[in-house]
């Protein structure tokens, strides 16, 4: 696919639900991935990292131990929480606050998987991704580490965004500006890989599941193939 074509294709499935679930490691790129694809297909955009990390900031804000698991559960259900559902624009807001760039702080970054893996916390924003889907009408690229398996096993196209090691650390470097050392990177990607892992397989494909690899390719390279294969699954059915 040219550019060209990329920019002009055509809304698919029009008045047909269209999910299009996207899991993968830290650093993967599913995110810039994600929100391009939904772009380009003209559907809405959920970041669910965005909601872990949100949750994340509001605990720490609110002094809560984040080793207290009921805490952090009633946390969930007290979160007010306002998250941009388009590609086209970015926010994220609690209670009001804008919590946009607070919520990639290295600070928040390497507390979020004791969040994540609160499994209160994870029921209650699950309930929450699931809402946003049909508030969509079910028209939307949802991203995150168990979307294909849990929050939406169920989405038309199904996708594991993956990459090497060195990829991921090299992307994740770039995407925040060199501002962290080696170690810093280490503990943002592949640490909090393990520590999630604990709770949910987002490391390989479930039956149905496509795998795209993206070690060798450019962002616009990944986008084309993210489409390929949402138009492949699409004609398949």
């Amino acid at each position: 696919m040219t550019q060209e074509l990329l920019d002009t294709m055509p809304a698919l499935r029009i008045g047909r639900p269209l999910v299009v679930a996207i899991d993968g490691p830290s650093g993967s790129g599913k995110s810039s991935v994600s929100k391009e694809v939904a772009r380009r297909l003209r559907l809405a955009y959920l970041d669910t990292g965005a909601m872990y990390r949100a949750l994340t900031w509001f605990c720490v804000n609110e002094g809560i131990d984040l080793d207290d698991a009921a805490a952090v559960e009633q946390a969930a259900r007290d979160l007010v929480l306002e998250l941009s559902t388009s590609p086209l624009e970015e926010y994220v807001r609690v209670d009001g606050v804008d919590v946009t760039d607070a919520i990639r702080e290295p600070a928040i970054s390497s507390a979020v998987s004791a969040v994540a893996t609160t499994l209160g916390a994870r029921t209650e924003l699950i309930r929450r991704q699931r809402e946003l889907i049909e508030k969509h009408h079910r028209r939307m690229v949802v991203e995150g580490r168990d979307i294909t398996t849990v929050v939406a096993p169920g989405a038309e196209v199904r996708m594991l965004l993956t990459a090497s090691e060195e990829a991921r650390l090299r992307r994740r470097g770039i995407q925040l500006g060199g501002t962290q050392n080696a170690e810093q990177l280490a503990a943002q990607v592949t640490h909090r890989d393990a520590k999630d892992s604990s709770v949910v397989n987002f490391t390989k494909a479930a039956s149905g599941v496509v795998t795209l690899d993206s070690s060798d390719l450019d962002f616009d390279q990944t986008v084309a193939a993210a489409l390929v294969i949402v138009t492949k699954v699409l004609n398949r059915d």
